[in-house]
């Protein structure tokens, strides 16, 4: 059962999860599983069915004692909350290996989130398709970004140019930014930033594999 809520204030961990129960769902839904239980998404996504159920209520979305969940009616409504009507395109700056290795990755996964652009500034990779996504000069950054009504834009440029990527994604009208380099940037309080340093994962991972040794 649904009810209209309003999403816009979700807190965005509750966000994280939504989009990784969608994930898990549609893979479930895949192999002719059509209700699913609280423990069952609990015990994928390695959190507790308290997690679940809570953030299931937040979206105003119940089971059944019998059956449990929909898997269907909660993978569309996960996708209306998550996804643009109109859908969001995406570019990103620096096609080095890290870069062509996300649009590999990313393409066809999500319908309404799309990579349409990639920059760079090295002349072997531009005007070239990586993926079927075109890489354009860095130069043409603004232009493209208005031409494809791009709004979120990745960043994984060396760290030394993260700083000037950034700003001049913001000043291209990109609202919202993924910063895959170790280097911390600002952004204006209109654009959302999320940064992930695979250093720091790691290390973080090691040193939980450390503590379990000891």
């Amino acid at each position: 059962m649904t009810k209209q809520l309003t999403f816009k204030n979700l807190p965005h961990k509750t966000i994280e999860r939504l989009s990784q129960y969608r994930r898990a769902l549609l893979l479930c839904l895949s192999n002719g599983k059509t209700h699913i239980f609280s423990h069952e998404i609990a015990k994928i996504q390695h959190i507790t069915s308290v997690q679940v159920r809570r953030d299931l209520m937040l979206i105003g979305y119940s089971g059944t004692l019998r059956k449990g969940y929909n898997i269907e009616e909660l993978i569309n409504l996960i996708g209306n909350i998550i996804d643009s009507e109109e859908g969001i395109n995406v570019a990103i700056v620096g096609m080095g290996n890290l870069g062509r290795a996300l649009i590999n990755y990313f393409t066809g996964k999500r319908h309404k989130l799309e990579i349409v652009a990639g920059f760079d500034t090295n002349p072997d990779k531009i005007g070239n398709r990586f993926s079927g996504v075109e890489c354009y000069s860095i130069t043409e950054l603004n232009k493209i970004i208005k031409q494809k009504d791009i709004k979120v834009g990745i960043i994984t440029v060396p760290a030394d140019q993260t700083t000037e990527t950034a700003k001049t994604l913001v000043k291209a009208g990109i609202k919202g930014i993924l910063n895959y380099t170790p280097k911390p940037i600002d952004v204006p309080d209109d654009v959302y930033l999320e940064e992930y340093d695979m250093i720091t994962t790691l290390e973080k991972v090691a040193f939980y594999v450390k503590m379990s040794d000891e």
